[in-house]
C-alpha cells in the first residue's frame, strides 16, 4: 500500500511503477489517510491482513514511525519532515553504475539543515562517505564539515548537492550554484541538485545546462532503487 501526497512525482511514479514491475498490485492512497485520531497501531494490525508492504511519504515521521513499531508488516519510508533515504540511495547507486566508489568521492551538500542533507548526513555516517556543507554557520547540521566559502569549497568537490531553500531564501542566496562555480570544480565534478529544483533559486540556468549536470540521468536510479528497496523489505529474489 502507497501513501503519497497528490503533489509527489519521482518517488510516486518509481514506487507505484516498481511494485507493477515487481509483479505487486500497488494500491494508492492519500497521506491524510494516515492523519485519524486512531491509533496508528490499530491501522498496521488491520493493514497486515491485506497488505504486504506499506510505503509512506508523510512530512511527520511520527506517522511512518508508529506505523513501523506495531511490527506487524515492513514500512518504507518515502520521504518525511526528518530525512529522505531513497532520494539519495538513487544518487549512490547512480554513482556505483558508473562504476565509481562513493567512498573515493568529495561530496558536496549546498543548502540548509534539512530532510536532504539529513539524508546525505547518515548516508557518509553509515558508508564512510566525505561530505562537507556549505551554507551560513546558522543553517549548519550538526555532525557535518562547514565550509561557509562556497567558492572554495567547490574546488575540491567531486559531487556538488543542493535541496531547494525553504524559508531561507535571502540567507542562501549567495549559496546559488552557478555555472562560474562548477567551472572551478575538479575535471569531472557532477552537480546533481535534488529536485523539485527551480532555475534561479538554488542554482541558474546556466548551471542546470552545464556539462557537470546530471540531475535527470541520475534520478532515472530512482525506478531500480525503489525496486530494491521493495524487494529486500519482502525478501523477494530478482
Amino acid at each position: 500500500m502507497l501513501f503519497f501526497p497528490a503533489t509527489s512525482l519521482r518517488t510516486r511514479v518509481s514506487f507505484e511503477r516498481g511494485a507493477t514491475l515487481l509483479g505487486l498490485q500497488p494500491i494508492l492512497f492519500p497521506e491524510q489517510t494516515l492523519d485519524k485520531p486512531e491509533d496508528l497501531s490499530d491501522v498496521a494490525a488491520y493493514l497486515s491482513s491485506w497488505a504486504d508492504l506499506v510505503v509512506v511519504r508523510h512530512r511527520d515521521v511520527r506517522v511512518a514511525e508508529a506505523l513501523a513499531a506495531a511490527g506487524v508488516l515492513p514500512v518504507v519510508n518515502a520521504m518525511t519532515d526528518v530525512d529522505h533515504p531513497c532520494e539519495v540511495l538513487s544518487d549512490l547507486f547512480a554513482l556505483r553504475a558508473e562504476g565509481v566508489d562513493p567512498r573515493s568521492l568529495r561530496f558536496l551538500f549546498v543548502g540548509a539543515d534539512g530532510n536532504i542533507g539529513r539524508a546525505w548526513r547518515e548516508a557518509a555516517q553509515v558508508l564512510g562517505l566525505d561530505l562537507v556543507q556549505s551554507c551560513p554557520a546558522a543553517l549548519a547540521m550538526a555532525g557535518v564539515r562547514l565550509d561557509e566559502d562556497l567558492d572554495a569549497a567547490i574546488r575540491s568537490a567531486d559531487v556538488v548537492l543542493t535541496d531547494g531553500p525553504g524559508a531561507h531564501g535571502d540567507q542562501l542566496a549567495p549559496y546559488r550554484v552557478t555555472a562560474e562555480l562548477l567551472d572551478h570544480a575538479p575535471a569531472g565534478v557532477r552537480f546533481a541538485p535534488c529536485p523539485p529544483f527551480i532555475r534561479g533559486r538554488e542554482a541558474t540556468a546556466d548551471a542546470l545546462e552545464h556539462r557537470a549536470f546530471v540531475g535527470h540521468g541520475f534520478k532515472a536510479a530512482l525506478l531500480p532503487v525503489q525496486q530494491a528497496v521493495m524487494a529486500y523489505c519482502l525478501d523477494l529474489a530478482v
